[in-house]
């Protein structure tokens, strides 16, 4: 049931095409099924520095960054606040964005508590039979409350909503 579950919906966007280049970080927590809060950061990347792709793709520029924390400040208010009694993360493209949270990890010698990962993308290629999977189709498809694709709380919440109807609809 999806009254059981914890977990959180986290999202990153990237400066460059370094995964630890993250610019901003979306989260959307999930108790008993219900979500609770959702919340983004803008966050300073390594030397403030962007692609011009990856701004095209988020629209987030070296002047909204310029005075945002850095990844480990982020980092630790996401611990603190969020993670005493959640150890499911869940994310579309799940591979992607483990991927944005271990390199930056490692990059700033931070150090990750053990988290469990699950995958709405993955979940939805097993669950629906849409020919296009991505997050925004999804919701779409669904009747899923759409935000600002590409900004980091609002694609965490897609994600969440996405996730616990994919828990529903295989039960």
């Amino acid at each position: 049931m999806t009254t059981d579950i914890n977990f959180l919906a986290i999202d990153f966007e990237t400066a460059t095409g370094k995964r630890h280049s993250i610019c901003e970080v979306g989260i959307c927590v999930v108790i008993h099924g219900h979500i609770i809060e959702t919340r983004s950061w803008l966050v300073r990347p390594e030397d403030n520095r962007y692609s011009y792709y990856n701004v095209r793709v988020h629209g987030i520029h070296p002047e909204d960054t310029e005075n945002a924390p850095d990844f480990p400040q982020v980092w630790e208010e996401i611990e603190r606040l969020y993670l005493d009694d959640i150890d499911l993360m869940v994310a579309h493209n799940a591979g992607f964005d483990r991927g944005c949270l271990n390199q930056a990890a490692k990059f700033y010698n931070v150090h990750l508590p053990a988290l469990r990962w699950d995958c709405s993308l993955r979940r939805a290629r097993r669950t629906y039979a849409f020919r296009c999977n991505k997050l925004g189709h999804l919701c779409a498809q669904l009747g899923i409350p759409e935000g600002t694709h590409h900004r980091a709380g609002d694609d965490a919440e897609m994600c969440a909503r996405l996730y616990l109807r994919e828990l529903e609809d295989t039960l």
